[in-house]
């Protein structure tokens, strides 16, 4: 059955110059409307019914969220939503607070929201008003429902007021985009998303958006010796498994990439021949994240026209058991030739990354970044709050740290080396797979990535530990986050990092 992408076109926004007034309040059926820490009694005079607003926020305990909550007492009936940051808030606390106030309406009836930021410098306000739009756009987009009766829109159209000149939505709306798209591919059921299916909607969004489209089935990769990959794809009851590479090129067609993206695509994750249990196998339709990221961030990258070249990489296949899985102490070669002994089944996502960065190596981008739910002990270093990143080129981690504080998704870098390959000897192959001790396995699986990094490109390797959060992150109010597209924007926007000398 063919699968149909989702509709990601956000919320119409409009914006209202100047003064936030009793008729730009006329259309708006709710306010998240956003103050200093200490706003000042004279800031209420520019707002209608100000008093009445300044009353209800000295009567809200100080550290209450929303700060303020009450109706005005106009047509609409509308209903304010307030809350505070103070002048050196980051951009993490500014999304969180921009989901907390947006939950707080989720009892109203859809319609049009009004954002006002009032009390900050013009440039901190801007970039509040992002901010805050980013997480209504979250909130406002639709996750796959299969209800006889799905839930209604949350947010209709979205209302940017008070602000002295328009600003600038379109990194924001394009982000939106991206993190969506991540978000409804990580939310199908396995059974709607199989890995033919997912190579299909690649497809039909190439076709789309005019990117070109490669898919490399299990009777290619065995011609190009991916020998890791075919292990955890032999296992699959078809041949469904694949490699898809799209490319985005905005100029000479034959360019060598900017930038590539590769994503761990692993569709579901028994575990393999070494079997989950019940609590770790339930949500393992997520495992495909890594790849839902990378294409997300190809479609805010199209969506803005960046001018530069980019590749996609998908590794799409499940870790299923049963008589033809791989096992423990198999031998297979990868595409670049060496051998690896497997060691655990369900450490399956480093073998399928192995010979697909192999593949996007050997075109010899500037930039590789790959994405990936690998390993759980990064999760036990960083939580769920932050994702490991991990890089060929050591110097990187001031900016890659940087990088993370600046644009709210929060990365923790950790080393990788020969000294960590110790770990992976093995008597009978070139390395193991992993180690049979657990300890610092997102410090070892890394390692183990990097011996499949052909031509000495520079590349960055995301563990996403905070792809998956029942409360939702920053802007994100849903469990999976997607994680990695906003930061990959930021990396390519804001520190230029495939331009540098690296």
């Amino acid at each position: 059955m063919k699968l149909n992408p989702p509709n990601l076109n956000n919320p119409r926004i409009f914006q209202s110059l100047g003064r936030i007034d009793a008729k730009s309040l006329e259309s708006c059926d709710q306010l998240l409307l956003i103050l200093p820490e200490k706003p000042v009694a004279s800031l209420f005079k520019q707002l209608p019914e100000g008093t009445k607003l300044h009353r209800v926020l000295r009567a809200t305990a100080d550290d209450s969220t929303p700060a303020l909550r009450t109706r005005l007492s106009n047509k609409k009936v509308t209903l304010v939503v307030g809350g505070k940051l103070k002048n050196e808030s980051s951009t993490f606390e500014q999304l969180t607070l921009g989901r907390e106030l947006v939950a707080a309406l989720a009892d109203e009836k859809a319609g049009s929201v009004g954002i006002g930021v009032l009390g900050f410098a013009p440039d901190a306000q801007a970039s509040i008003v992002n901010n805050i739009l980013a997480a209504a756009l979250a909130a406002a987009f639709a996750l796959p429902t299969y209800k006889t009766k799905p839930p209604p829109p949350s947010i209709k159209s979205l209302r940017i007021l008070g602000v002295p000149a328009r600003v600038d939505t379109r990194r924001t709306e394009a982000e939106a985009m991206g993190n969506n798209l991540a978000r409804w591919l990580t939310s199908m059921p396995p059974n709607k998303l199989d890995a033919y299916q997912y190579a299909d909607l690649a497809r039909h969004l190439a076709r789309a958006r005019g990117w070109s489209y490669k898919r490399f089935a299990t009777k290619e990769l065995t011609k190009l010796g991916a020998g890791a990959f075919l292990a955890v794809a032999q296992g699959n009851e078809n041949d469904s498994a694949s490699i898809v590479r799209l490319k985005y090129r905005p100029g000479r067609k034959t360019a060598r990439a900017d930038l590539s993206l590769v994503g761990k695509g692993i569709i579901f994750d028994t575990g393999g021949t070494n079997l989950k249990p019940f609590s770790s196998m339930l949500d393992m339709h997520g495992d495909m994240q890594g790849s839902a990221v990378a294409i997300g961030i190809l479609l805010a990258i199209s969506e803005l026209q960046l001018p530069i070249a980019v590749d996609c990489w998908l590794a799409l296949t499940e870790n299923r058991t049963g008589p033809m899985a791989y096992k423990s102490r198999d031998v297979v070669t990868a595409a670049n030739g060496k051998t690896i002994q497997t060691i655990h089944t369900d450490a399956e996502g480093r073998m399928a990354l192995a010979d697909t960065l192999v593949l996007a190596s050997r075109e010899k981008p500037k930039l590789l970044i790959d994405f990936a739910t690998l390993t759980g002990t990064c999760i036990s270093a960083v939580t769920n709050r932050y994702s490991g990143v991990f890089t060929n080129r050591a110097a990187l981690h001031p900016r890659l740290k940087r990088t993370g504080q600046q644009c709210g998704e929060r990365v923790w870098p950790f080393p990788i080396g020969d000294e960590f390959l110790e770990e992976l000897k093995c008597h009978s192959a070139d390395l193991r797979q992993c180690s049979p001790s657990a300890s610092g396995d997102h410090i070892l699986a890394a390692s183990f990535l990097a011996e499949f990094i052909e031509n000495d490109t520079p590349w960055v390797h995301m563990d996403l530990s905070a792809s998956d959060r029942d409360e939702g992150l920053a802007h994100i109010p849903s469990k999976f986050t997607g994680f990695g597209v906003r930061y990959t924007m930021s990396v390519i926007l804001d520190d230029n990092l495939f331009k540098a000398t690296i």
